[in-house]
């Protein structure tokens, strides 16, 4: 500390200057008193610039450290910034890519649903020209039908004859006692006159084939006729076959609309088990059909 060492030099100087008054002593001591308190004073300021100077060499480095921190997120934020626009530019291209995939998408659904626009009108048309065409069947097929019930009138009351008309089929059925006796494939006067009058009609309807089955019942052949008939396969093919002939030869029908079954026992429309179903069983049946057409 300097205050002893001015004090010294004090007593020292009062000393050498010789006898001094008592004011004069006085007014030294009060000016090294005065000049101690000032060093005094300059040594705690001193002090206190020491320490706020250490306290900013502290803050100093804490903002050092802070900038360095800042720097090194700024670093980061650039590379962040680096890669998001890397990533956009990436993006950018996908997207531009994805709105052309889209456009050529979308182009390619346009012309998708103009082609099902137009399938459907052309499908629409034909619909309703199919329709027009089937009305004109149905009325053709009535005015036949109604032109054999007419016909047929007598042969219907008798029960010899049947007709019905059933999901675009028109169907004549026709007994066996009318067409053929017992066992036998020949036919009758009385067949062969009601076949006129069918064929005069059936002749006529020219967008129809012409079916002709023939049906037995389950009795079998009989001995004397297993030469003729081996089994009532034979007899239904036979007595179809004499119906399609007749109706070709005598009615001038086209044998390419003419076509023959023989189904023996195997289609029965009512019991075997009785004489009167097997009687219905045994039978022709005329199927008008729609005429098949050639691709």
């Amino acid at each position: 500390m300097l205050r002893p060492h001015l004090a010294l030099l004090l007593a020292l100087a009062v000393l050498l200057s010789g006898c001094v008054s008592k004011a004069e002593y006085q007014r030294k001591s009060d000016e090294a008193a005065h000049l101690a308190t000032a060093q005094s004073e300059l040594e705690r300021d001193y002090s206190q610039l020491l320490k706020q100077q250490q306290k900013l060499a502290q803050r100093y480095d804490q903002r050092g450290l802070e900038l360095e921190e800042v720097n090194n997120a700024n670093i980061g934020l650039r590379q962040d910034q680096l890669r998001a626009a890397t990533d956009i530019e990436r993006l950018e291209k996908v997207l531009s890519e994805r709105s052309a995939s889209a456009g050529a998408a979308m182009s390619e659904m346009r012309q998708t649903i103009d082609g099902l626009e137009e399938t459907k009108r052309t499908l629409t048309a034909q619909l309703e020209k199919e329709q027009l065409a089937r009305q004109a069947r149905i009325a053709e097929m009535k005015t036949t039908y109604d032109q054999l019930v007419d016909k047929m009138e007598s042969e219907i009351e008798r029960g010899e004859i049947t007709i019905s008309k059933l999901q675009g089929k028109l169907t004549v059925n026709l007994v066996e006692k009318i067409l053929f006796d017992s066992g036998q494939a020949d036919l009758k006067n009385a067949g062969i006159q009601v076949l006129h009058r069918v064929g005069d009609i059936l002749k006529e309807v020219t967008d129809k084939e012409i079916r002709v089955e023939g049906h037995t019942d389950n009795i079998p052949i009989s001995p004397r006729l297993k030469k003729t008939f081996a089994s009532n396969w034979e007899l239904s093919t036979a007595r179809a076959t004499n119906v399609v002939r007749f109706l070709q030869q005598h009615k001038g029908i086209p044998g390419a609309r003419l076509s023959v079954c023989g189904y023996g026992p195997y289609q029965p429309i009512a019991s075997n088990e009785t004489a009167t179903g097997r009687a219905q069983n045994r039978r022709i049946q005329i199927v008008l059909v729609p005429a098949q057409t050639t691709p």
